[in-house]
């Protein structure tokens, strides 16, 4: 054994190993295995002093360690086998083991069992069972440990048809509790699924002899796990299996990556591979037990025999057998070249998964398409990217052979690609199939629904270059759908697709619309009713795709409202001038009771979408807070202090002044706002009112009041949010200066941009707030007092201030 002698000792082999882990020249499995041999041998040395000469008991390494797998922080997996006819020699010596390594503050998994008694545990509990398939000795009586080690392998290929779906159900029941390593921005690097334990599964399986894994690729996968959770553990001391976003950059810099971005791409790609792999696994064994299940009847009824598997054809060189897409017998991959796209359109039709030797035997003998790509092809990638849900796992086969590459060469640059926004549930590759799954619900919607999915695949192409991605995305968009072979006018409608497929949402969220000049700006971009249709619909199957907090009533409201309004001027109508909208009796009442109080009135009033069905509730949209103010100063920062106070989001804010009939004197200030609880039920109009009353007269101090509910909370911490950004939207609006605000989204953030404005003596026409996951996106509409436009210079100026303001 290497320098038994020198390690021996708890020094000994405490300095041997912090040696080891500082040598920068050795990483990877070279020094997992260098730890574990000096680990054994410490251990080894332990043992011989505490049972000198000592039959009939063996130390065992089980699970991670039994791999030989140890990580700088890893938990030391120990078994003292016994043959139980000297317990108290037994029970002397695990003490000479197991306090030397706690007084080294290592982590220690043990247990002292008989042969029989591993035996039983491991019939019980499913995890101890998986641990000593990987049993590997260490010192004592080899006899002993081999002869549990065949005994226990004997058991679990015995039990495999009972036990293999309990470890699938454990599989599966973890997965839905920490997610999918490939898509996590803080992934579990062991537990999430695609993880390490998910690869533990696997050589189980390939352990039972039901089934194997497919094995290109998994080694090595697993590898790169163990790398980055021994990077994690060496950067932040600590035996943890979570990337942390605050630790990436570190572990990037220790696995000598570019970055943080870098790093989870790495992780994704292993991730992917084992995930697939397991998909894989779990299907043959699914297949295996049902064919043991249905056999023995079979040759009962047939006298014997093996009865041929049933064949059904989907489509040209294409069948179905065993719940699976194969290829025919007189298929050629090598002289088929849109027999990918025709295997998978069929797969994703018949809801069925792609046969992994069909697919590999596609890839062997796959060659590049023509370019422009026959018609067949075409239609075939249309039909895939339209059959719905079925399409995600089909993709992800052809994708697994390197496939989709071929077919679409720029699809490497968004592989596996991060997207650090928690809005964001998917990575860029994932993100573009599901929204292609999500516009084939709307294919009936459009009458274009070919161009609807490529624009759907396509629309985030861009995300892999540098710049705007929606600008890079339109060059790269045009290229692909020319090399597919649309014509060139289709080409121009997908290009414009995806150069624009944020216009609308941004535009309906971010703008007045009321304002003619952002109508106008809209149906230019767009150029015609048939770009607009699909436009929409592209709209909300992206933000579907991209997250629960990127689409709801509230915005699928004001997305059709824009769309009306856009279809209008296209059709050639000229819009309403702003200037030209009446007050409602409502708010004249609102106005008239203002001024004879001299105090702020307000009404409160639920809306709500009408339900889709007659028997659904309706949906809500939201509350209309209407408030009649007698004109003064400080009345914006006022309202959005005292609705922060009562945890009111607010989504858009309009204030005008309004002319009061002739006779009245004074003039109010009318407030129409919508606002949503961020949980609970609504404050009562009352308390709003008395809290608005005490803003404007200086007894409340709202950012005392905020500062004390913020003191509150524990901080947390995290990451480090960007500084905020304000600039001037040019040629935004003819009769006001748009102001934008990019913040990190917060308790009485706009509170403080309304304080922040006033002070620099503009006027707001009207907000429009847009919250996405932890950013707020807001716009300010701003006059002088007169009502015109700020000068540019003044408008720049206003910005520097508002942004300075935010920061501080």
């Amino acid at each position: 054994m290497h320098g038994q002698a020198e390690n021996s000792g708890p020094g000994g082999y405490a300095a041997a190993r912090l040696r080891l882990l500082n040598e920068k020249a050795r990483s990877g499995p070279p020094r997992r295995s260098a730890l574990a041999g000096l680990t054994d041998d410490w251990l080894a040395g332990l043992f011989a002093a505490g049972a000198p000469g000592a039959r009939g008991v063996s130390l065992v390494a089980v699970g991670g360690y039994g791999r030989a797998e140890l990580s700088p922080r890893s938990d030391l997996d120990l078994l003292l086998l016994h043959d139980g006819s000297d317990s108290s020699t037994v029970s002397a010596l695990a003490d000479r083991l197991w306090y030397p390594v706690w007084d080294l503050g290592l982590a220690l998994d043990h247990s002292v069992r008989t042969p029989a008694e591993a035996r039983r545990t491991a019939g019980e509990d499913l995890k101890v069972q998986l641990g000593l398939l990987d049993a590997r000795h260490i010192a004592g009586d080899l006899g002993l440990t081999t002869a549990l080690r065949t005994t226990v392998l004997a058991d679990w290929r015995n039990q495999a048809p009972k036990r293999l779906p309990a470890l699938r159900e454990l599989c599966e029941e973890r997965a839905a509790r920490q997610g999918e390593l490939q898509y996590l921005l803080e992934p579990d690097l062991k537990e999430a699924r695609g993880g390490l334990r998910d690869v533990t599964a696997l050589r189980a399986v390939a352990a039972s002899w039901l089934a194997d894994a497919p094995r290109e690729g998994l080694a090595e996968a697993r590898s790169s796990l163990l790398d980055v959770r021994d990077a994690l553990h060496l950067t932040t001391g600590r035996a943890t299996d979570r990337l942390a976003l605050q630790e990436q950059d570190q572990v990037a810099a220790e696995l000598g990556l570019l970055d943080a971005d870098a790093l989870l791409r790495q992780v994704y790609e292993a991730a992917r591979v084992i995930a697939y792999a397991g998909d894989v696994t779990w299907r043959e064994v699914g297949r295996v037990l049902r064919s043991r299940s249905v056999r023995p009847r079979l040759r009962a009824m047939l006298g014997g025999g093996k009865p041929a598997p049933e064949r059904s054809p989907l489509a040209e060189g294409v069948v179905e057998q065993d719940g699976e897409v194969v290829l025919a017998r007189a298929a050629r991959p090598d002289r088929d070249p849109v027999l990918p796209l025709r295997s998978a359109a069929a797969a994703a039709q018949a809801g069925l998964p792609l046969n992994l030797h069909a697919v590999r035997r596609m890839a062997a003998g796959a060659r590049a398409l023509p370019s422009p790509w026959p018609a067949e092809a075409r239609q075939q990638l249309l039909t895939l990217l339209g059959s719905g849900r079925p399409t995600v796992d089909v993709w992800e086969a052809l994708e697994a052979e390197g496939l989709i590459s071929l077919l679409l060469p720029d699809w490497d640059r968004v592989r596996c690609r991060p997207q650090r926004n928690a809005v964001h549930l998917w990575t860029v590759d994932r993100h573009l199939i599901e929204t292609a799954v999500r516009a084939s619900a709307f294919t009936r919607r459009v009458s274009r629904p070919d161009l609807l999915l490529i624009a759907a695949l396509l629309h985030d192409i861009g995300k892999g270059w540098p710049g705007d991605h929606s600008v890079a995305g339109e060059v790269i968009a045009r290229d692909v759908a020319a090399r597919v072979g649309f014509d060139p006018a289709d080409v121009t409608v997908v290009a414009t697709l995806v150069r624009h497929h944020l216009l609308l949402v941004e535009t309906a969220t971010r703008r007045d619309l009321d304002d003619p000049a952002t109508v106008r700006s809209v149906a230019e971009a767009v150029g015609s009713p048939g770009t607009l249709e699909l436009l929409h619909a592209l709209t909300e199957a992206d933000a579907l795709a991209t997250g629960p907090a990127a689409w709801s009533s509230w915005r699928a409201a004001l997305v059709a409202d824009l769309v009306k309004r856009v279809s209008a001027v296209l059709a050639g109508q000229t819009p309403p001038d702003p200037e030209e909208a009446l007050p409602t009796a409502q708010h004249e009442r609102l106005a008239l009771e203002a001024v004879a109080t001299g105090a702020p009135v307000l009404s409160l009033r639920a809306q709500t979408e009408p339900a889709a069905e007659p028997s659904d509730d309706p949906e809500p949209l939201g509350v209309e807070l209407l408030i009649a103010v007698p004109e003064q100063a400080g009345v914006l920062p006022a309202v959005a202090g005292v609705l922060a106070m009562h945890r009111l989001t607010v989504r858009t804010a309009e204030l005008r002044s309004l002319d009061l009939p002739d006779g009245v004197d004074g003039s109010v200030l009318l407030l129409d706002w919508r606002v949503a609880a961020e949980y609970g039920s609504l404050p009562q109009a009352a308390r709003l009112r008395a809290d608005l009353v005490r803003a404007l007269d200086g007894s409340l101090d709202i950012s005392a009041r905020l500062a004390e509910r913020d003191a509150a909370y524990p901080r947390r911490r995290g990451v480090v949010a960007p500084p905020p950004r304000v600039t001037v939207a040019p040629a935004a609006s003819r009769h006001a200066t748009v102001i934008e605000v990019r913040a990190q989204d917060a308790p009485g953030l706009l509170f403080r941009i309304g304080r922040a404005l006033e002070d620099a003596a503009v006027r707001v026409r009207s907000a429009h707030v847009s919250t996405l996951g932890a950013n707020a996106v807001d716009a300010f509409y701003v006059t002088q007092e007169q009502g015109v436009p700020l000068p540019g210079e003044e408008a720049v100026a206003v910005a520097r201030k508002l942004e300075e303001a935010l920061r501080a």
